[in-house]
């Protein structure tokens, strides 16, 4: 078996995880598994929560840092207007209450990378409360059958994120760059309402989805800007929910469904040959010190009914102001996709899912008479399935929506067949700046037009495939398209399917 770090990323914690699932088969019965989150957020901001300080990802270490991020004495937080916004937006998406007055919190812990020896949070009144999530979910695996689920929103919470602590083994030492000391984040905490992994990870993906849409953070996983923390317990039906364990600073949607997955299976196990279930991290722990913090005056929050009339909007935030400008979620974005081109429900869960698709899709539509419900398929099977193949995202794609529309246009306009249509797309995925229409006429790819030649040819395999044709005339007309595939063969895909089979259908009844 691998060695787990826990770290939930590399490939020790990959081979590790895969290893769980096979020691550890799918047997709930009769345990309850409860699942909830807390998911840190880094809110889309140029400066930090509390100082002028700029946020780049990857940038020099300590190169970012003001007197204020490394804690000098006599220097004081300022909030930062932009992270106060995007909490209140991403509280009203995920249909939170807003708390008009929020406090703020000092939470002490010491740790090389917290140079303040406490953070600066909302444990006690938060900006937003009582909130709700919907996400959606395959079963077993089949995206035609999705079932959609909600979890409760307990709180979101501004609070500034740590420094980063980077271990150096090789001369048994660690550094500290606090680039990140200060970044603003959004921690949303989610009631424990999920069950396994598998829940977990499409209400995080949700999540995702709502703060890219909202702009309110970038949510990369990759780059730390979206962290979960799971808290897992098991106990049986109809007693108390069990001991709780917590799984941190997980990064990656498919290694926190493995890791949640994991862990159930674990407890499950303990608990069944007599053991018992430590509660080794908590998301407030009792030695955690918490205080009003006094250099930050309570934030207050106005609606259109409360604001008063003397009040200068622009140093003010208006909840009401920034509900009316709240974009289509995800969740309504894909009703719009069924509803306007007619394509299936899962088929908008991909869409959505992937980065960049859904508008690459959209685009490719505008640009073709091609009607919708085929363009999905040219998308989702052949465009989709070529940049999961090479790791690309939907816009490193050397293929654009363009050059798919105008390959799609000459397929519409029946000047080449399906079969030339494809191997035109895999030229174009050479990226050598043809058309489709030079690489068809390179190629000589351009549907026969001489409907005599074809006439002889679909003669010609009649006359080959006696068998086939006693097989057809006996009643069996599924074997006609053993002899339309060898025609298209023998046309090299140059030939009409719809027009080989009516030639052959012709032929075959004199």
């Amino acid at each position: 078996m691998s060695e787990f770090c826990s770290c939930y990323e590399c490939e020790n914690c990959n081979y590790f995880l895969d290893d769980m699932e096979k020691l550890y088969p799918v047997n709930l019965a009769p345990w309850v598994p409860v699942v909830g989150l807390e998911v840190h957020a880094q809110i889309s901001s140029n400066s930090k929560l509390f100082s002028g300080s700029q946020v780049q990802f990857a940038a020099p270490p300590n190169s970012l840092v003001s007197f204020f991020d490394a804690s000098l004495p006599g220097t004081l937080p300022v909030l930062n207007r932009r992270c106060v916004e995007a909490a209140v937006m991403t509280g009203l998406a995920l249909n939170c209450s807003i708390n008009k007055k929020s406090l703020f919190d000092r939470k002490h812990y010491f740790y090389a990378d917290l140079p303040a020896g406490y953070q600066i949070t909302q444990q006690r009144v938060p900006i937003a409360v009582n909130g709700s999530l919907s996400y959606s979910l395959c079963i077993d695996n089949k995206m035609s059958q999705m079932v959609t689920k909600t979890v409760r929103i307990k709180q979101i919470q501004l609070e500034q994120d740590s420094g980063k602590s980077l271990h150096d083994d090789t001369r048994s030492q660690t550094l500290v760059d606090l680039n990140r000391a200060g970044v603003g984040l959004m921690e949303v905490v989610m009631e424990p309402d999920m069950c396994c992994g598998e829940e977990a990870a499409a209400a995080v993906r949700e999540l995702q989805l709502i703060l890219q849409t909202l702009g309110s953070s970038q949510a990369v996983m990759a780059e730390g800007q979206l962290r979960v923390d799971a808290n897992v317990s098991v106990h049986h039906p109809g007693e108390p929910y069990g001991v709780r364990t917590e799984l941190k600073n997980i990064n990656s949607l498919r290694f926190l469904a493995k890791a949640v997955d994991y862990e159930i299976q674990r407890q499950i196990e303990e608990l069944e040959n007599g053991g018992m279930i430590l509660n080794e991290t908590r998301a407030f722990d009792s030695k955690l010190g918490f205080m009003p913090e006094p250099n930050l005056p309570p934030l207050i929050l106005y609606d259109a009914k409360s604001l008063p009339a003397n009040m200068n909007h622009q140093q003010v935030i208006n909840i009401d102001w920034i509900h009316e400008r709240l974009p289509d979620l995800p969740s309504v974005k894909r009703e719009k996709l069924v509803e306007q081109y007619g394509i299936l429900p899962e088929h908008s869960f991909t869409l959505m899912n992937e980065d960049g698709l859904a508008e690459f899709f959209e685009n490719v539509v505008k640009q073709t008479q091609m009607k919708p419900k085929r363009v999905i398929g040219w998308i989702l099977k052949d465009l989709l399935g070529y940049l999961k193949e090479h790791s690309l995202t939907v816009k490193e794609s050397p293929v654009s929506s363009y050059l798919l529309a105008d390959l799609l246009n000459l397929l519409e306009k029946e000047e080449i067949s399906s079969t030339a249509a494809k191997q035109v797309l895999a030229e174009l995925w050479k990226g050598e700046g043809k058309t489709p229409l030079e690489i068809v006429k390179e190629q000589k790819l351009q549907l026969l037009q001489d409907q005599k030649e074809l006439e002889q040819i679909c003669q010609a395999v009649i006359d080959r495939q006696e068998n086939e044709v006693m097989a057809i005339k006996a009643g069996n007309r599924k074997v006609l398209n053993k002899l339309i595939g060898l025609v298209q063969r023998e046309t090299q895909g140059r030939s009409s399917p719809v027009l080989v089979k009516q030639l052959l259908e012709k032929k075959l009844s004199e």
